[in-house]
């Protein structure tokens, strides 16, 4: 039972610093207010995912000082996961260079991408840590805008790790507890809203679970820990690529993203979290009868990509349809 103390703790801190976290904003009128390219309609608390980067550092704290020679790792971790969250908290308050941002989100990366190699003693694994948080950390940017989105994609996606992990996977673990403390605060009504802060955060802590699980439980294929997260990439990718076609500034704020038209054409908030939240557990409920499959190598990477073309298809279905009601 030793992972009740560590889920609680998540827990619990996070609960208490997504509240403190609201106060705080109240009292500095620290408010997103609505507009043409957002999906809310009334002005709303931000900064909310402090909450979430405060249980984490607390977890990483209770679990250096019951493993001590787990230090320099889990110091790497924590000291990626204080830049990505100050440079996001910073922006919440006021708006930064999205360029600076890039900058310390490379060098957070980096230092997370070294920590993974340390650990594995594996150049490639470093390499692809790097690149998945650099890229994590700006689609959790990107995807968070309506309410409850981001935190219970995060959440599915480290639930899907503990599914498919053979011992409990104590990152995975530390970010699902988090994350529900967090989402009572901000769904189905968003009393406060993740911020900058909190939603690069996730896509740095996703990353670094990922790297930890494909490190760690040589039992799981790479592509088949894809999965979990494919609702996030496809929309994400997809809509960041168009823009890039189009020559827009895809860096700038915008409602173009399937779950915005969504929304934008009349389904609320509720409706379409719990609609991605369907396809990602399909995803990862499909990992998991993969693995139990005993798929390996090729097979893993043939089937993670038939899945990937299959929600491929779906979003151009769906970006085709709201295309004709405009």
């Amino acid at each position: 039972m030793r992972w009740l103390p560590w889920a609680l703790l998540h827990l619990f801190v996070a609960v208490l610093g997504t509240w403190a976290a609201r106060r705080y904003a109240l009292r500095r009128n620290l408010f997103d207010q609505p507009g043409e390219r957002r999906s809310h309609t009334v002005a709303t608390p931000r900064g909310g995912g402090i909450g979430i980067v405060v249980a984490l550092l607390a977890g990483s704290v209770y679990w250096v000082s019951h493993a001590p020679d787990s230090t320099g790792a889990v110091a790497g971790f924590a000291v990626g996961l204080l830049m990505v969250a100050m440079i996001g908290w910073v922006d919440d308050h006021r708006p930064l260079s999205p360029w600076l941002r890039l900058m310390v989100h490379i060098v957070a990366s980096a230092i997370l991408g070294w920590t993974v190699y340390r650990a594995t003693d594996q150049w490639l694994c470093g390499a692809i840590a790097f690149f998945a948080s650099v890229a994590l950390i700006n689609i959790w940017n990107f995807m968070d805008g309506i309410n409850g989105l981001a935190a219970s994609q995060a959440a599915l996606a480290a639930l899907g790790v503990l599914l498919l992990s053979a011992h409990v996977d104590w990152l995975a673990l530390g970010l699902l507890a988090a994350c529900l403390g967090f989402l009572p605060f901000n769904f189905p009504k968003a009393r406060i809203f993740m911020g900058d802060v909190g939603s690069g955060a996730l896509g740095y802590c996703i990353a670094a679970m990922l790297a930890h699980a494909g490190g760690h439980e040589r039992g799981i294929e790479w592509a088949l820990l894809a999965l979990p997260i494919s609702a996030f990439m496809v929309d994400a990718c997809m809509t960041l690529g168009l823009r890039m076609l189009k020559r827009e500034r895809w860096w700038a704020p915008h409602t173009q993203h399937v779950y915005q038209h969504w929304v934008k054409h009349g389904r609320g908030h509720t409706f379409v979290t719990f609609a991605y939240a369907v396809f990602s557990l399909c995803a990862a409920v499909s990992a998991i009868i993969l693995r139990i499959d005993g798929v390996t190598g090729g097979e893993a990477i043939l089937a993670v990509a038939g899945w990937y073309l299959s929600a491929l298809i779906l979003w151009l279905i769906l970006r085709n349809k709201f295309k004709e009601l405009n």
